[in-house]
């Protein structure tokens, strides 16, 4: 009987030390805290989770959050799907089957085109339509053929934390990688002096904090400080222009066309957001292509349903690890995550032209695309099989043996922590 009570006691303390590590690991900077424990008459296995639920249900609201600040700043522009998804107000896109039901989707009183997209490069195209949100059941019906969805609104997927200074990053030869994302502010030190190629805002240049951060991370170098291909050129197409409509489906297809246009093998995409029909098609159209698509997974929390274009088939889905080699408590996971690369204690250029600490799956996925790049400079489809092949194979396996549902086939580009210009 005492050594049973023993065996109890010595189990009690081991939970109760698992319980104390997870929440160490939650406890990181920029984080919102954990609350008060519950009462330990609950039962140690209740202490060990609820803790674990509170903070990431915070942590997924991130997004959210940031998606109700547009649409209190654009409220006429944008509104919500039955998902709760942010869209643009009565816009929907539609590749009708036929060219008859082309003709019966224009002859309905309620729909009114307002362009004829051509994605040249992606040998695809469909209608951009002015019509009631609320009809897309009716038209999805009326063409079950056809591909029919929402113009849903794409965004980041990264934080800025406190995170400490980290050693200067390794280099692999410098080639073309492109970028959709927000706009780039060239005149920071860290961009002043690589070739950048730029589309989109009608030649006009709007920068903002994400897309330089990013751009920084794939291309940059300011003396000490270098990203994962400095001195590469770097492709960025801005699909946020400062405007009402930024990171919808029809900008980001637009620019993805724009890169396939401009043969850049492989494209990072730090933006998240729901399945779309026709985003799918175009991201398939370039991958067919040759091109390799790099994706967040997004930092809705490892419960939430997986976010897009990551979970796509064949896009290279991108988690996040801190300097532990622990996976974010805020990243995704599921069947669809491939690679893993440091997504905290990074140090990226801001908008003031100095350096801010990130943390997220939005600047782990640029440190994949640059390794990439670096053997994928145009499209082919077998190179990029095997640029692929051979990163998975470099990879460090993390978590359970083999691929795995959070770090993928494991952690690449370690050495690629970026640090403060010296």
């Amino acid at each position: 009987m005492k050594k049973k009570k023993t065996a109890l006691a010595l189990l009690a303390v081991l939970l109760l030390l698992v319980s104390e590590a997870g929440l160490a690991q939650l406890r990181l900077p920029g984080l919102p805290q954990l609350p008060n424990l519950p009462p330990r008459s609950d039962g140690l296995l209740r202490q060990r989770l609820e803790p674990l639920q509170a903070p990431l249900e915070e942590l997924q609201g991130l997004r959210q959050r940031l998606s109700e600040q547009l649409l209190q700043r654009h409220p006429r522009e944008l509104a919500r799907d039955p998902a709760g998804e942010l869209i643009l107000r009565r816009q929907l896109l539609a590749l009708p089957s036929s060219a008859s039901a082309r003709e019966r989707l224009l002859a309905l009183p309620e729909v009114r085109l307002l362009e004829e997209t051509r994605l040249d490069g992606l040998d695809l195209g469909w209608l951009l339509l002015q019509v009631d949100t609320a009809l897309l059941p009716r038209l999805r019906a009326l063409d079950p053929e056809g591909l029919y969805d929402y113009q849903h609104v794409y965004l980041g997927s990264g934080t800025v934390t406190n995170a400490a200074d980290a050693p200067a990053a390794a280099a692999p030869p410098p080639g073309p990688v492109g970028l959709i994302d927000s706009g780039i502010d060239a005149r920071h030190p860290a961009l002043r002096e690589i070739a950048l190629e730029r589309f989109g805002c009608a030649g006009a240049t709007r920068p903002a904090a994400h897309g330089t951060a990013v751009a920084s991370l794939l291309a940059g170098r300011d003396g000490g400080f270098r990203g994962a291909l400095p001195g590469a050129t770097l492709y960025a197409a801005d699909a946020y222009c400062d405007a009402a409509d930024g990171g919808s489906v029809q900008r980001i297809a637009q620019g993805l066309a724009w890169l396939v246009r401009e043969r850049v093998g492989v494209i990072n995409i730090s933006l998240v957001g729901p399945p779309n029909q026709l985003l799918q098609r175009a991201v398939a159209a370039a991958q067919a292509k040759g091109h390799l698509i790099v994706a967040a997974v997004g930092n809705d929390g490892p419960a939430a349903p997986p976010l897009y274009p990551a979970a796509w088939p064949g896009v290279v889905a991108v988690t996040g690890v801190d300097r532990r080699r622990r996976a974010l408590p805020e990243a995704g996971r599921g069947p669809h995550v491939m690679l893993a690369a440091p997504g905290s204690e990074l140090l990226a250029a801001d908008g003031s032209g100095g350096y801010r600490p990130l943390r997220g799956t939005s600047f782990a996925a640029p440190l994949v695309a640059a390794l990439l790049a670096a053997h994928l400079p145009r499209p082919d489809p077998a190179a990029a099989h095997e640029a692929l092949a051979r990163l998975q194979a470099e990879a460090l396996d993390l978590g359970a043996s083999g691929r795995d549902e959070i770090y993928g086939w494991g952690l690449v580009g370690e050495s690629l922590r970026t640090a403060a210009p010296r």
